[in-house]
């Protein structure tokens, strides 16, 4: 199946962005993906939520979504609208709970060469990113195949549905 580019205006957090920054613990006492996305990222930058639009990409330091094993983190980056979180690694279960979610991220060294406000293109087929202010493209880690299909169907309880009614 071919997948489809990501495209985005960029928008840089540091290194260790831990869940807590992703949406804050005063905010767990909802599971509602709308509710969550008007608080994510908050606590690191208070006017992302009003300043970013559906479709733009975060991009971060090594070991995003470190500290607690939290759901709620990449539920609320998505309700948001964040497009894709590119970063040169991840927290394992912060890892595990995107794909779960249907939220995709990408492992890339040079995170750190692309700027707030570049403007990226993610060829999910060709596993590069290019940066379309400067012109330069980057290989990322290529994405495992069941990873991909769990963000091809919107995440894993997608999936396991379409697997269903397949059946």
């Amino acid at each position: 199946m071919e997948k489809a580019n990501i495209d985005g205006k960029v928008w840089t957090f540091g290194k260790d962005v831990d869940t807590d920054l992703i949406i804050a613990a005063r905010y767990l006492n909802t599971s509602v993906p709308e509710e969550l996305a008007k608080h994510v990222m908050e606590d690191a930058d208070p006017e992302f939520v009003t300043n970013m639009s559906p479709g733009d990409i975060i991009v971060a330091g090594e070991n995003f979504g470190c500290g607690s094993s939290r759901e709620h983190a990449p539920i609320a980056l998505k309700a948001a609208g964040v497009a894709a979180i590119i970063a040169p690694t991840f927290a394992r279960i912060f890892y595990r709970n995107a794909f779960n979610m249907g939220l995709p991220i990408f492992e890339l060294e040079q995170s750190a060469e692309i700027s707030e406000g570049d403007i990226v293109s993610v060829d999910m087929n060709a596993g590069t990113i290019t940066n379309k202010t400067t012109n330069k493209s980057y290989n990322f880690v290529p994405i495992p195949s069941f990873m991909q299909e769990l963000i091809d169907a919107g995440g894993l309880m997608n999936f396991a549905q379409n697997e269903m009614k397949a059946k």
